[in-house]
């Protein structure tokens, strides 16, 4: 998509401002109460438009396009990526999602019987399970600090994975914001702790890119992984991995899928690990338009007091509490159910279910310590009657 028509599209779309008025700029459905921005975000019209421009230049001549086009058409949406997030583009190269990310970075490790990754309670799934694979093929451990919850505190975080670290420790994982419970991790701290006990860190910043003021250097990680598919409005599948120049630990970095670019480079292997839809990556420049144009500052303001707003909302018609302390809030907090619900993903899949079927609102139920909870987005196209629907639903 040319610039010409992203700056037409984004005077159309940036002219609704917010809330309802809004939601004409993004395909959801406008009967939906919509409330999970955080699972797989939702793209604007105009990104997926650009995404479509760059699949029907794939079609007009492929091979082309994927031999002589791609390679320096995904340098340059690099290019325009990493500095938005603090980064060269050198050290940023493109992944499906941060699960992929982080399976790079874990199967790339070189582990021992006996060694251990060190990882919290509060860990995106997939990614604990990849650690706990990597792990046991090598004869290693997935430690999991646990983290106090509810009532969780930057400091805690810090003294939890102080005390599961120890001289076998190969990495450290470390979620910016947690997926299960919606808490800001504080990054860099852990970061620092890494450092002093020089063992390399993984932050899975999957919710962080659009959600928080991201400088992904400055955090002091050694890998970090983000989906600007969510809360950056980039088309799904568009993920980024960056490596610290000079990271610490012996890995020998390689994508999870080996292709012709084996022992190329960094940017050799990951950019071409087969033939795949790069669309998503390439229209990432529509995306950031659209953030910029909504005035990021605000945007991430605005999204954090709603979040904030509409939980204690819901809490309050629900006769229950926000878990998500103000201190370690983003634009997602977590609400305690007004009943019981059976502490398993298949229950609360079942509940989540429920809700949408019966009331038309869309939001993610989590099973965590012990019972299950709701999970709460604010995004530009939400405001409080969104809340107030879903607060009426088991209103006490």
């Amino acid at each position: 998509m040319s610039h010409n028509m992203i700056a037409s599209d984004l005077d159309a779309a940036t002219e609704l401002r917010e809330g309802a008025a809004i939601r004409e700029a993004f395909w959801l459905d406008p009967a939906a109460t919509y409330l999970n921005h955080g699972s797989y975000g939702a793209v604007p019209r105009m990104v997926s438009e650009a995404a479509e421009a760059w699949r029907r230049r794939m079609e007009r001549q492929p091979v082309l396009f994927f031999q002589e086009t791609l390679p320096a058409a995904l340098r340059d949406a690099a290019g325009v990526i990493a500095p938005f997030l603090g980064a060269a583009d050198e050290d940023m190269v493109f992944v499906e999602n941060a699960t992929s990310g982080a399976n790079a970075i874990l199967r790339s490790l070189r582990l021992g019987p006996g060694d251990t990754i060190v990882g919290t309670d509060h860990g995106y799934g997939a990614v604990r399970n990849t650690a706990r694979h990597v792990a046991a093929v090598a004869g290693a451990a997935l430690v999991e600090a646990k983290l106090p919850f509810p009532g969780t505190t930057p400091g805690a975080v810090v003294r939890a994975l102080e005390e599961a670290i120890d001289a076998r420790t190969r990495l450290v994982i470390i979620d910016h914001v947690t997926s299960p419970t919606a808490l800001v991790l504080p990054v860099e701290d852990v970061a620092r702790l890494c450092r002093r006990r020089g063992v390399p860190l993984l932050v899975d910043g999957a919710h962080a890119p659009g959600m928080l003021d991201l400088d992904i250097q400055a955090v002091g990680a050694d890998w970090y992984v983000g989906n600007p598919h969510k809360w950056l409005f980039a088309a799904r599948g568009c993920a980024v991995l960056w490596r610290a120049p000079g990271a610490r630990g012996e890995l020998d970095l390689h994508p999870p899928v080996i292709s012709h670019g084996y022992g190329s480079g960094y940017h050799a292997e990951f950019d071409w690990t087969g033939t795949r839809d790069c669309s998503p990556y390439l229209a990432v420049d529509a995306a950031l338009a659209f953030y910029r144009a909504l005035g990021p500052a605000r945007l991430r303001a605005r999204n954090v007091a709603l979040a904030a707003e509409g939980a204690a909302m819901v809490a309050a018609g629900w006769g229950t509490e926000v878990l998500t302390p103000a201190a370690m809030a983003g634009s997602m907090a977590l609400v305690a159910l007004p009943f019981a619900v059976e502490p398993t993903r298949e229950a609360a899949r079942a509940t989540r279910t429920r809700i949408w079927h019966e009331h038309g609102v869309e939001v993610p139920v989590m099973a965590f310590g012990g019972a299950c909870h709701v999970r709460v987005s604010a995004q530009i196209y939400n405001e409080p009657a969104d809340y107030r629907r879903l607060a009426n639903i088991f209103a006490r």
